[in-house]
């Protein structure tokens, strides 16, 4: 139970890391807390996001989050190994970035696609 809690303990330090650190991740942060009002403003308009919009849109921003990790990370890793520059690490550095830039454009995709007929729906009331 002990490496259980450990391990925790590391999960949220490097969570506490990213939001300290880093700032497109508090971006994201932001960007989140505002899809939420959004969402739950829905209903003031007599309109609102079932589970499972609510289901989608939450993998959506998991995804960038996610992404976002695993890019600083692999960005501080190779940073720390090869602080020369360096075509090839400049590269994957390049790859690892434009993954996290899909994954938001597809988080937008998906927002405008779970909120876009609700949005048209409260307009044409």
């Amino acid at each position: 139970m002990f490496k259980f809690y450990q391990s925790f303990r590391y999960a949220l330090n490097g969570l506490w890391l990213l939001l300290s650190t880093e700032r497109n991740f508090r971006i994201m942060g932001v960007v989140c807390v505002i899809v939420n009002i959004a969402g739950f403003s829905l209903d003031a308009f007599g309109e609102h996001l079932n589970r499972f919009e609510w289901a989608i849109l939450w993998c959506a921003m998991g995804l960038v989050f996610v992404s976002e990790g695993l890019n600083t990370a692999l960005e501080t890793t190779i940073d720390r190994l090869h602080p020369d520059k360096h075509q090839m690490i400049g590269r994957a550095k390049d790859m690892a970035a434009g993954a996290t830039l899909s994954a938001s454009i597809v988080a937008i995709i998906v927002g405008l696609y779970i909120f876009a007929p609700h949005v048209m729906s409260i307009l044409q009331n």
